[in-house]
């Protein structure tokens, strides 16, 4: 790719899901963008979603679409426990990987991908879309600006009650259920975002009864004093708002913060003013591809939106709340990296 502003950005979905149809509608309003591939571990199920988004090209296995020429950059779609085998075989095949959150399922899985992708010289990064939308972008610059002063409290909700259902994605822990890692995720990297890496962790959680997390708490204390109060549920819909408050005001991110539309700033004074950034146009998701697109024309190899330091530093957080709660899964106790196919 020479052309560093409007060449084309060939894609490819690997995990044919729920989250990759979100995904490939946001590509249709990401100019540059065109969904070439699709892969799947039938050849039914790449059939189908290629045809729904006219991909010309459909496989039938993971490993033909990571060796697919035709592609640039491969999004990894599939359930939490199999993102870093995807991840490392389209790493082993030369393509770029966006890889769907949570990043993987601990933080030794996260480190093995990221060395991979360094090694290799090929962009990585975790697709955190909630923090390409423009209004979080907005709200960075501003509390980077002084807006509100300096950071000190985010108060922070999310979650989606659900019926308990021990098939479900959610719920089932060989498919990396919990809403730590569906839901809590949000909340985590978004605190990071605004405030780094904490230095102590206080959390407590109800298990369901298939032995993962179905609604939960976590207090996170950063060195400089500032903190973060996080909930996150499966079992009840929270009132979905953020509130980031500074020495010098606060900023309020509407609700459903994080697929973010609009939000206020309060500033101490007693001023306020309404930032709105309504969708117009996509569904959100087309903002993470229209960055990833911009870093593979740049000849970047990591985002400096959602670098990929940071993603490890939230798999140490995520592994030390769940060491707090004692959830293990398989991927815990295993060693070797699982192939593919």
């Amino acid at each position: 790719m020479t052309d560093t502003t409007t060449s084309t950005v060939r894609w490819g979905i690997l995990g044919p899901g729920k989250i990759a149809h979100k995904f490939a509608t946001g590509l249709q309003a990401a100019p540059g963008a065109v969904l070439v591939a699709v892969g799947s571990r039938t050849q039914a199920n790449a059939d189908a979603f290629a045809d729904t988004y006219g991909a010309p090209r459909r496989h039938g296995s993971y490993e033909a679409l990571a060796a697919d020429p035709d592609v640039d950059v491969i999004y990894v779609a599939t359930p939490h426990p199999q993102h870093m085998a995807a991840t490392l075989l389209c790493l082993d095949h030369g393509k770029a990987v966006l890889c769907e959150k949570p990043f993987a399922m601990n933080t030794q899985q996260a480190e093995m991908m990221v060395a991979s992708a360094r090694e290799k010289r090929l962009f990585l990064m975790e697709a955190m879309w909630t923090r390409f939308r423009p209004a979080i972008r907005k709200a960075v610059s501003l509390v980077d600006s002084g807006a509100i002063g300096t950071p000190e409290l985010l108060q922070i909700g999310v979650g989606w009650g659900s019926a308990f259902d021990p098939e479900s994605r959610l719920f089932n822990k060989e498919l990396g259920g919990g809403i730590l890692l569906d839901g809590g995720i949000y909340p985590l990297s978004l605190a990071s975002h605004f405030l780094g890496e904490p230095e102590q962790v206080a959390t407590l959680a109800h298990m369901a009864p298939t032995g993962v997390d179905d609604q939960a708490g976590v207090v996170l204390q950063y060195a400089s004093g500032a903190m973060a109060s996080i909930v996150f549920s499966a079992r009840v819909t929270p009132h979905a708002i953020a509130t980031l408050v500074g020495t010098e005001g606060r900023i309020e991110i509407h609700e459903d913060w994080h697929k973010p539309e609009g939000f206020t700033l309060r500033r101490r004074d007693g001023s306020t003013e309404v930032f709105d950034f309504t969708q117009t146009e996509g569904n959100g998701y087309q903002y993470e591809a229209l960055h990833v697109m911009a870093c593979l024309r740049d000849g970047r190899t990591e985002s400096d939106i959602m670098p990929l330091d940071e993603t490890l530093s939230l798999m140490r957080t995520l592994d030390r709340i769940r060491d707090q709660w004692g959830l293990e899964y398989d991927a815990d106790r295993e060693n070797a990296v699982e192939t593919a196919t």
